[in-house]
């Protein structure tokens, strides 16, 4: 999808995906350090890239969309955390190898399948051994819901396809659920989700 198309999802002058963190990546604050270094991948307004920072940890925020990545600074200075912004599509981005201990994917489901498989390997690849993967999105019933994201099926994730992505990974946790989700006005209502914690 074209910076046109995420500008114009992003030109509402509130926070269309609110501006609390993603509930299963905070759930994962354990996990986290003060100190590490962070990628928050295609980022948006900023919301978890913010909260990470607000753990302690040293983040780069990237996002393609820049009326996105102004509000994500606007959100940033108004919880009094620094962080780095990137404006970037992280299709075509210059992925750093083995730079992060945690890579923080959450509902990056613009991605066809061949677009996809190169995107997880980046993810993979830019963690340092030991780095962590936290990542949620949705499963294909999320097309019968009709409560955010994609509309196309191939787009989402199955269980059998995180495992096959990221074979090469310890597998923390993975499941499927589904559950009601207030995120700002896009991703609202009951959802079918899947969540992955991965170490390299």
């Amino acid at each position: 999808m074209s910076a046109g198309f995420w500008d114009s999802v992003y030109a509402e002058s509130h926070y269309v995906f609110g501006t609390a963190p993603n509930v299963f990546l905070a759930a994962q604050r354990s996990l986290l350090k003060p100190g590490q270094r962070a990628l928050a991948v295609a980022d948006g307004e900023g919301r978890n890239g913010v909260w990470l920072a607000e753990q302690g940890l040293d983040v780069l925020s990237v996002e393609y969309s820049v009326p996105a990545v102004e509000k994500a600074k606007r959100l940033a200075q108004e919880r009094g955390v620094s962080l780095v912004f990137e404006v970037a599509d992280v299709l075509d981005w210059g992925w750093p190898q083995q730079a992060y201990d945690v890579v923080a994917a959450i509902f990056v489901q613009f991605a066809t399948p061949e677009q996809r498989t190169r995107l997880f390997a980046h993810m993979q690849a830019a963690l340092k051994p030991g780095g962590l993967l936290i990542l949620q999105g949705y499963t294909p019933k999320q097309i019968e819901y009709k409560t955010g994201g994609p509309s196309a099926v191939e787009n989402m994730y199955t269980e059998d396809l995180l495992r096959a992505s990221f074979v090469d990974m310890k597998i923390l946790h993975l499941a499927e659920h589904e559950e009601f989700i207030t995120e700002g006005t896009k991703h609202y209502g009951m959802s079918a989700l899947i969540d992955l914690v991965a170490v390299k």
